[in-house]
């Protein structure tokens, strides 16, 4: 079952096109990596599906129309956003009782079990935690409210490594329970790479990859060529080619494996290097419709 789908998705600001025809699928129990440079489309999908702007196309989350069944909706979805968000001068205990009065399917009590694995006090303002802290803080806010669908933009952005890793993993297992569906925005792409179940990559306004992550592995192939095979590994038509200190990397697509790894040290892609290579592809075949 589609917990997002959506059909010729478009959104307009002004002259600038936001959103240009996207077509999405997002089925109930996934965790999609959501993937694109700045100004690519991320957030006005995001904005999109969470009822918070106006769009032309079909849409439907968890069954809904969320512009215009939004109240609805809200009370099945979680959303962070950079943790900055929390009013810095709002005590800890006065978070817990806002989001009680606000949420109908909040569980305070399991929100009080996470912090209570953390050193924050419960009378220390917000404008005191450290950004660690905070985004601990909106964790366990979010993992107490039963929702099935949490969306994630940039949740993780200015904290140290540590905090970042400590954020997924409490995600995934304290969390995620393979029927609730979680979408995520980041540029620190490397550190989902085992964490999402999806990838889709998007760029002026339209998706241009989108595949699950076992479709990933069997799709695309990185070569770390030797040095006299890289003439016959460039005759394959890799879709990318970078230079390091040991000599070149060719990514290919769809190429017979066990041909590509007689050439050299065969391995699949991580997600920065395929996002590149996709995007600067996209990139040159729209500079050169435009010539």
């Amino acid at each position: 079952m589609a917990c997002i789908e959506a059909r010729g998705l478009r959104k307009e600001f002004g002259t600038t096109i936001a959103l240009d025809g996207i077509e999405m699928r997002v089925e109930e129990g996934r965790i999609l990596g959501l993937i694109g440079p700045n100004g690519a489309g991320k957030t006005t999908a995001l904005n999109a599906i969470l009822g918070l702007l106006p769009y032309q196309g079909e849409l439907q989350v968890l069954g809904r129309d969320p512009w215009t069944q939004r109240d609805q909706l809200m009370r099945d979805v979680s959303f962070i956003a950079d943790v900055a968000v929390l009013p810095r001068w709002i005590k800890v205990w006065q978070v817990l009782d806002y989001v009680a009065g606000v949420h109908p399917r909040f569980d305070r009590a399991k929100a009080e079990s996470f912090l209570a694995k953390t050193t924050i006090g419960y009378a220390r303002r917000v404008r005191d935690l450290s950004k660690g802290m905070v985004a601990q803080l909106h964790l366990a806010l979010v993992m107490a409210i039963d929702a099935r669908l949490l969306v994630l933009d940039e949740p993780t952005l200015g904290l140290d490594i540590l905090f970042r890793k400590q954020f997924y993993d409490s995600l995934l297992n304290d969390y995620y329970d393979r029927s609730r569906t979680i979408i995520v925005t980041t540029h620190q792409v490397e550190e989902i790479q085992h964490v999402i179940t999806d990838l889709m990559f998007i760029n002026r306004g339209r998706v241009v990859l989108s595949y699950s992550m076992e479709e990933i592995e069997s799709r695309f192939l990185e070569l770390m060529v030797h040095p006299d095979q890289v003439d016959a590994a460039r005759a394959l038509k890799p879709i990318d080619e970078r230079q390091v200190i040991d000599g070149s990397i060719l990514m290919f697509e769809g190429a017979d494996r066990q041909q590509v790894a007689t050439l050299g040290e065969a391995r699949t892609p991580g997600i920065a290097d395929l996002f590149v290579a996709v995007i600067a592809n996209q990139d040159k075949q729209a500079q050169g419709a435009a010539r």
